[in-house]
């Protein structure tokens, strides 16, 4: 496998292409191009770490080959050629991504220290890279997708309130990620070696969810044939998490209640030894608990108890930018999952 950077040339005159492979390729995988269509073949196909583009490719535009591949998946970096008279253009391309410009007629000490710069920038930029998406691993936030302010300032909400033991309320509309943050707060918590229990409030009765929650004694009622330890019992030491609890019924909240002004002290369902368990409760809701407070349908000394920090996911709607990273994250995963090869999406699909 050839690991050298590589090197896309692109100009119109065969000596400029000629003499540049010759003085890059010892230390480059070196690809050269006469025209824009040549190069977009290369970039398709290639991963390219530098693109050296003449201003002027015949009738062609240099810039917009620039344009173009700057709205790659993986974007080179890219490096203007141009005459004195068009150093303006080359300025302007810098503003639009560029990374940098020489001037005709070439200095090729220069030339080669720019793409040295250049490269030894990619090398660090995906070091750095690397080291994010460790960190982010480390955190629990990899499964978290998307790079928009309105996701940062959610994550780094997560980062915060995770080392406490402080109730949170994850509010969002379904499909916004909510479990994915509570997972996340409990993996970066002094909980993480013990269990993410989750509860599916909405998919419960009643009685089902009070057996589900704090356990029941055999006996406890049509059915019970043997003990059973609910979910507070088995997430001790670590966290709970109640998924849709604007559906658990008031009967039950008054329960919930009590676990969580009364030191997390319950009973199972028939039985009468007072248990503990020392967990932390995460909360989530696609509802408005404080309009279902106002109602009577939710306490408010139960909202009070779980409003400890609140975590608001934006729905996808307000973060458009960060479609196109869950596409390539999902294309990536089902790509793995079914052990084919890496695909990704051109950019005109997206």
């Amino acid at each position: 496998m050839n690991l050298q950077p590589t090197v896309l040339v692109v100009d119109d005159e065969k000596h400029t292409r000629d003499g540049l492979r010759h003085l890059l390729e010892n230390d480059y995988d070196v690809y050269v191009a006469a025209d824009i269509a040549g190069a977009m073949d290369v970039l398709e196909r290639e991963q390219v770490d530098v693109l050296l583009t003449d201003l002027r490719l015949g009738g062609e535009d240099g810039m917009s080959l620039i344009d173009r591949a700057l709205k790659m998946p993986r974007p080179p970096i890219c490096i203007m050629m141009t005459a004195y008279g068009s150093v303006d253009v080359a300025v302007e391309a810098m503003k639009r991504g560029a990374y940098d410009f020489v001037t005709k007629p070439l200095n090729l000490d220069k030339v080669e220290m720019l793409i040295a710069r250049a490269v030894q920038g990619r090398k660090l930029e995906q070091e750095n890279r690397a080291l994010r998406e460790q960190v982010d691993e480390r955190y629990g936030l990899k499964n978290i997708w998307g790079d928009s302010a309105a996701l940062h300032e959610v994550l780094e909400t997560i980062k915060q309130v995770a080392p406490s033991s402080a109730n949170v309320l994850i509010e969002g509309e379904s499909g916004t990620g909510k479990e994915l943050a509570a997972h996340a707060i409990h993996n970066l918590s002094r909980r993480n070696k013990a269990k993410f229990v989750v509860v599916h409030c909405a998919a419960l009765s009643p009685q089902l969810l009070e057996s589900e929650l704090f356990g029941h004694e055999k006996g406890a009622f049509t059915g019970a044939h043997e003990r059973r330890i609910g979910r507070f019992e088995q997430a001790n030491g670590g966290t709970i998490f109640l998924d849709e609890v604007a559906e658990i019924d008031l009967s039950i909240q008054v329960k919930l209640l009590r676990v969580m002004s009364e030191g997390r002290a319950f009973e199972r369902v028939g039985g009468n030894q007072t248990l503990r368990a020392d967990v932390r409760l995460i909360a989530a809701t696609n509802k408005n608990l404080e309009q279902l407070v106002r109602e009577g349908k939710f306490r408010d000394d139960l909202f009070f108890r779980l409003n400890v920090v609140r975590i608001t996911m934006p729905p996808l709607r307000e973060r458009k930018e960060d479609i196109p990273i869950l596409v390539r994250g999902f294309l990536r995963h089902f790509c793995k999952e079914n052990n084919k090869p890496l695909l990704d999406l051109a950019p005109d699909a997206m």
